[in-house]
């Protein structure tokens, strides 16, 4: 019996298939942007065709399959949403035009001020007011709920989001509201922002409302197109779709809070690295066809930021913080008015393609310079499934080198290394402007195209210890295939550590406890593979952010002596995160969030050990690379990768060709493999 998952990225979508007793493999198929489903349902092909199967037979084997989407990404990136109205308090009309004032975007002078997300014509006012205590201070007056769908039946929305002031308190204006729009606008779907982000900044419920509303249809109609393919070919178990908190949710799930599945595939990747590492701090990079996301584990745990952002615009839901650069192997170079050498963010992505490719892409990119560089072999990408064109990469190249004045080899390294220094930054990002020191942590690279990069940028970073899966090309989709499904219940209720009413508390917990077993429940899973994980938002009292700190529930209830644990665990999280804290000040909780956890048996999805390696490895061959102007081309060796054994030692400088990724060792490191053919790397010195 098998089981997978599905993670389709820019330019291949892959699938990391586990089958019982034989383990782990990894497949691509080529994306098929505007039909992500085909690309979808091509990988699976792919695999039944693999085992000799027909695509019926493989799918009624399929115990589980995982998907990682890029939808409702792809849609927000490229303004492709679907049109959606906002209902707001009277007098709160510029609430997304307003926002926050983004304090990263500080020195941002000269831009244009961005509109906001949902248009002020699709935008209407309600009366009526609760306060912050849950009153009811002005009632609500429906006529204007009405006037409001009639005006927004006329701009043809798709959808309507509504968020109205303190709804997380007491939300009888919200629910009202609801059911006079399904009177006035049937089957359009309605988005409230107490149920969804019950948070009490305003922005940030209603921008998450608002996105949420107007990725609805587009998330519904593929989740409901992706499983009817699935149906008709023969799948009849449950697909699970990968969402941004680290987990997976089933599709109704996902259709009824899209929001949920934004920047999901690149948030299985530090779930794969916590799996494949017991190291408490690791950095994690992702190296696809289009991007190059980071992450990060502290202390073992996930980083959740409450502050993710697209474009000028929050999410407005915490999410596993990954950042994002536009570095990948299909990343175009080009010169800007100044005369520097630029690689992306522009992509070739799948179609055309680098020009390697063959499919029509004229301009130089990443992979066209590895393969100049004699980093990737033109005969063996893809394990051989997918021949390159080097003369087209060549031409491409030296096309570029001209208008920079280098030769086209020297012009191919420089856009190798202006890639490296791009992913380099974003590494920094999320570590030395954090206040975190990058050599303190161990390095998981993940992504097809990353291994050729890793070792330079480890070098540049000081890393010394960095490990390359076997299945680094698919780090993501392994993540999800171990992934647990997961959802998050969340509720306002402010306390502070020397005025902490526990029972209240207690008594929230519960209904938020509750209503994660009842969506376990509805997933499927039986008690006994249920569990619950814990966290709050807090701050110091009149601090203006909060942050997120995790803690434990012994008994399912707080004690009062519990009360100074979580007060320590917050002092203890503001240190990490801003080298400060203040035991002396007052601790202030303001959001409670409970976590409910469906254990699918990924911790049992590993690949088979493999037998110990036989003396030293032998090189299948021997290939000049172009390792900078120092070294120039130098002859070095080249191993296969599925011939190595467990233990198996390689010194660089030297080439290691897996089927789905080329690792390149500089000089002074030295690959190790484990049990599972990972390569652990360290640096001399």
């Amino acid at each position: 019996m098998f089981a997978g998952c599905i993670d389709i990225g820019g330019t291949f979508t892959d699938l990391i298939l586990y089958e019982r007793g034989k383990g782990l493999e990894i497949m691509k198929s080529p994306t098929t942007p505007g039909e992500f489903e085909r690309g979808f349902m091509d990988v699976l092909a792919l695999a039944a065709k693999s085992r000799g199967l027909s695509l019926g037979d493989f799918l009624a084997k399929l115990e589980l399959l995982v998907h990682g989407t890029t939808v409702s990404t792809n849609a927000l990136v490229e303004g492709k949403v679907a049109a959606a109205g906002l209902l707001c308090n009277a007098g709160h009309p510029d609430i997304l035009t307003l926002r926050e004032a983004p304090r990263k975007r500080a020195f941002l002078t000269k831009i244009d001020y961005p509109e906001p997300y949902i248009p002020r014509k699709f935008t209407c006012e309600v009366r009526g007011r609760i306060d912050a205590m849950g009153n009811e201070i002005e009632p609500l007056v429906e006529a204007d709920v009405v006037a409001a769908a009639k005006h927004l039946k006329t701009c043809n929305v798709a959808a309507v989001a509504v968020s109205l002031l303190w709804s997380i308190v007491n939300p009888k204006h919200e629910l009202r509201v609801r059911e006079i729009l399904q009177e006035e606008l049937p089957g359009i779907p309605v988005t409230l922002s107490h149920e969804l982000n019950p948070v009490p900044r305003e922005y940030r419920r209603t921008i998450s409302t608002a996105i949420n509303a107007s990725l609805y249809p587009i998330v519904g109609a593929y989740v409901s197109k992706l499983d009817q393919a699935l149906r008709a070919a023969g799948y009849k178990n449950e697909l699970l779709i990968a969402n941004c908190v680290g987990g997976m949710m089933p599709p109704d799930e996902i259709i009824a809070r899209p929001i949920y599945s934004v920047m999901s595939g690149p948030t299985l990747a530090p779930i794969a690295a916590m799996q494949l590492t017991t190291d408490p701090n690791v950095i994690v990079v992702d190296m696809g066809g289009t991007t190059f996301d980071v992450s990060a584990l502290r202390d073992r745990q996930l980083v959740i930021t409450p502050e993710a952002t697209f474009g000028m615009d929050m999410l407005g839901i915490p999410k596993i913080d990954v950042r994002s650069v536009g570095a990948g192997g299909g990343s175009i170079a080009w010169v800007d008015a100044g005369g520097l050498i630029k690689v992306g963010p522009q992509s070739a992505a799948a179609k055309p393609g680098p020009a390697c490719y063959g499919k029509g892409g004229t301009e130089a990119t990443v992979t066209d310079a590895n393969v100049v560089l004699g980093i990737i072999d033109p005969d063996y990408f893809l394990g051989g499934q997918m021949k390159l064109d080097r003369a087209k990469a060549e031409t491409a190249v030296e096309r570029f080198a001209k208008k920079v004045r280098l030769g086209t080899v020297e012009a191919a390294y420089a856009i190798y290394t202006t890639s490296n220094h791009n992913m380099i930054g974003a590494v920094e990002d999320i570590t030395v402007n954090e206040g975190i020191d990058p050599r303190d942590s161990y390095l998981v690279s993940g992504g097809g195209a990353t291994a050729c990069h890793i070792g330079e940028m480890a070098q540049i970073l000081g890393i010394k210890r960095f490990m390359i899966p076997r299945f680094a090309a698919g780090l993501s989709a392994y993540g999800g295939l171990i992934s647990d499904v997961r959802w998050e219940e969340a509720a306002t209720l402010h306390e502070t550590h020397v005025d902490f009413a526990v029972e209240r508390t207690n008594a929230l917990i519960d209904r938020l406890r509750a209503r994660g077993r009842a969506f376990l429940d509805r997933a499927g899973f039986p008690r006994a593979r249920q569990r619950f994980e814990y966290a709050y938002q807090g701050r110091y009292l009149y601090q203006s952010w909060d942050i997120e700190v995790p803690f434990t529930l012994p008994g399912d209830r707080l004690t009062e002596a519990d009360v100074p644990r979580l007060a320590a665990a917050f002092h203890q999280m503001h240190e990490r995160i801003y080298t400060i804290k203040d035991e002396n000040d007052v601790v202030e909780f303001t959001t409670w969030k409970v976590r409910a956890v469906g254990d699918t048996g990924g911790a049992d999805r590993r690949g088979v050990d493999l037998p110990k390696q036989q003396g030293a490895p032998s090189p299948k061959s021997r290939r000049k690379v172009y390792l900078g102007p120092k070294q120039g081309f130098l002859e070095i060796p080249v191993y296969q990768g599925d011939g190595l054994g467990s233990g198996a030692r390689i010194d660089g400088p030297a080439i290691i060709e897996e089927p789905t990724t080329t690792i390149l060792l500089l000089r002074g490191q030295s690959a190790v493999t484990d049990a599972h053919r990972n390569y652990l790397v360290e640096l001399a010195g």
